[in-house]
């Protein structure tokens, strides 16, 4: 059971790398934070979820820190962060959860 997420700079056509990404559950109507990384070389985190943390169902949220990237790519973004919200089923065994990220937009979607 696992949670990845990978970003790609659609404007630029290249991942977006070293983008910090926190990954929170909703726990008895609270947030509470599970993991904080950052995106690698090719925009990915394979591991959001850490290993030792079950995947519960549930509603969860992957937080990205996109005005650090934007300012260190001197651009001026519109969303200093991005937060995707998301809902776990009990029968999946990997959620993929990628933003496609420009400075005046974003899209994401379940991947695989």
């Amino acid at each position: 059971m696992s949670i990845s997420t990978h970003i790609l700079d659609t404007a630029k056509g290249r991942p977006a790398v070293h983008v910090a990404v926190e990954l929170d559950r909703m726990t008895d109507g609270e947030w509470q934070t599970l993991n904080a990384a950052t995106t690698d070389n090719d925009g990915r985190i394979q591991h959001l979820l850490p290993a030792d943390e079950p995947m519960l169902p549930g509603v969860y949220c992957a937080r990205f820190a996109t005005g650090v990237y934007y300012e260190r790519e001197n651009l001026k973004g519109l969303y200093p962060y991005v937060e995707i919200t998301f809902f776990v089923a009990a029968d999946q065994q990997h959620y993929h959860i990628p933003l496609l990220l420009t400075a005046n937009g974003y899209t994401t979607y379940r991947g695989s």
